[in-house]
């Protein structure tokens, strides 16, 4: 990133772990390992940036893998220290909530003004954050037990999907019937969520549903994706009205990988329109884990002056 704006983000897949139905701590440390030299190397090409031309080096420090944030906070120590310039440590949360700000040359600039809403939704959050400019956040809700995305993935377990579970629900929702199956929505008062009960609610549905037709998920694994992706996005939707509504923030924003799913995007837009608020959506690439958000989010923490000491240690919760 020059200047905030991206020059390169370059991302090495993991398609090891769909072999096991989710990531393998020990796996996913290992390619970390393996790829970040080449990654960091690729990425300097493509920007057409030689090392001795950084002036700082962003690093996620948290949440995550604990394995996999040792890799990254070690590699980013050991340049830093090299080239003598410092490091700063990012949330990677605050990463998916900045997503928005990645500016990249020639693309018209599309950012919310502050203070706005984020809905954090990804495999481990499912969160309601205002934030207030880009350091500066409030959690207004969020889940008490399972994330959204560990739903998702959970639904494609049952039903024999595969991993990760929420592009493919997504894929198969597109030709179902989002009214056909009705999952149980749990009431939370406030705005937190709670995802478990309706995990449960499709569990006890598939099971009964196979004890009297043991071809009912073949036969209804469209219709079964668009019902329950409804109930998620229901929910989701639920709380973020009433956060709207008692902030009277009108400025809304998305981030984590599930916001990358189709049908949600369009409710988004769609309540945007009928309630007038004004959406803003980051683009798919930048939804899931990604260098760019980290330097982005690293960008506004280093231009207010915020530097990491070289003892900085990883964190799996934060």
């Amino acid at each position: 990133m020059v200047d905030g704006e991206l020059r390169s983000n370059v991302i090495a897949s993991q398609d090891v772990h769909k072999a096991y139905g989710g990531v393998v701590p020990e796996l996913a440390s290992r390619a970390h390992e393996l790829n970040i030299v080449p990654v960091v190397s690729e990425a300097l090409r493509r920007a057409g940036v030689v090392p001795a031309e950084l002036s700082c080096i962003a690093f996620t420090r948290g949440p995550g893998l604990l394995g996999s944030l040792l890799v990254g906070t070690s590699f980013a120590k050991a340049m830093g220290l090299a080239l003598d310039i410092p490091i700063v440590d990012v949330n990677h949360l605050q990463g998916h909530i900045l997503a928005q700000f990645i500016r990249q040359p020639g693309a018209a600039r599309h950012e919310p003004s502050f203070p706005y809403l984020c809905l954090l939704v990804s495999g481990g959050n499912s969160q309601i954050v205002r934030v207030d400019d880009p350091l500066h956040y409030e959690i207004l809700g969020q889940t008490i037990d399972d994330a959204v995305g560990e739903a998702f993935d959970k639904c494609s377990k049952m039903l024999g999907l595969g991993y990760p579970g929420g592009p493919v629900i997504d894929a198969l929702a597109k030709n179902g019937d989002p009214l056909r199956f009705p999952f149980a929505k749990p009431h939370i008062p406030g705005l937190d969520y709670s995802f478990s009960g309706v995990k449960t609610s499709l569990l006890y549905f598939v099971r009964d549903a196979l004890a009297r037709d043991p071809e009912f998920l073949e036969n209804n694994k469209e219709d079964l994706c668009a019902s329950f992706q409804k109930t998620l996005i229901d929910i989701l939707l639920d709380k973020l009205v009433k956060a709207v509504r008692q902030t009277g923030i009108r400025e809304v924003t998305a981030g984590g990988g599930v916001s990358a799913n189709s049908a949600l995007r369009e409710r988004l837009e769609a309540e945007g329109s009928r309630r007038g608020w004004r959406v803003y959506l980051p683009e798919r690439k930048f939804t899931t884990d990604n260098a760019a958000m980290i330097a982005v989010a690293g960008y506004y923490r280093y231009l207010a002056g915020e530097r990491s000491p070289l003892d900085a240690a990883p964190v799996s919760r934060l």
